[in-house]
């Protein structure tokens, strides 16, 4: 069962970031306060959902949080800045969203840009560990699928409605086959020859 929070004295939103490996796409990121005594049997890490059951949990964290918000940084700046600190951004950006502030932030992960003067705690796997967290991370899974969704309308030779941008062999293929987009991150190796294209010159 996952816990409610990690502190008591102050509302506490849990982040997480969806589509850091991938080759194409934003990086999404969501903030979510659950209300005290939140619970959903099905609530867990989105990667072991099914995506049916990511759904469902979408509406109900919607619905039942006091507040939620979610935040994309397009590959354009994740070039720019690179994919970490885009990922800082993201959660940022969702966190200035929310429509009620938090006094006291839970991060999936181990590393954060602190949030101006509000304390965190950075907690590895710690989208199996925090009801808060766990809901972030299905938001930002189902927005971003939705979007590659959309994309994957444009760009239906890249499979990019099953892969989400990931570096699949179907992925890579079709890279090899057809170029690049303008979704693509410029910055990450999108072919594995490519390190070898690097190491010879």
């Amino acid at each position: 069962m996952l816990l409610s929070y990690h502190q008591h004295i102050q509302p506490e939103a849990g982040c997480d970031e969806a589509g850091r490996g991938c080759l194409a796409g934003p990086v999404f990121a969501a903030a979510v306060i659950l209300p005290e005594g939140f619970y959903h049997p099905l609530l867990n890490d989105s990667k072991q959902l099914k995506a049916v059951e990511r759904d469902q949990l979408r509406y109900v964290i919607e619905k039942e949080a006091v507040c939620y918000a979610v935040a994309s940084v397009d590959n354009v700046e994740i070039d720019r800045i690179n994919i970490l600190q885009a990922s800082f951004r993201a959660m940022h950006l969702a966190l200035e969203k929310l429509s009620s502030q938090p006094g006291f932030i839970l991060v999936d992960g181990n590393r954060f840009v602190p949030y101006g003067k509000v304390p965190h705690a950075c907690i590895i796997q710690g989208d199996g560990i925090y009801a808060s967290i766990a809901a972030a991370s299905i938001l930002a899974k189902t927005y971003r699928d939705e979007y590659m969704q959309k994309l994957h309308n444009i760009y239906p030779h890249f499979g990019w409605c099953d892969n989400k941008g990931y570096p699949t062999l179907q992925h890579r293929n079709a890279i090899r086959e057809h170029g690049e987009t303008p979704y693509h991150r410029k910055s990450f190796r999108l072919l594995p020859e490519q390190l070898e294209l690097d190491l010879d010159q």
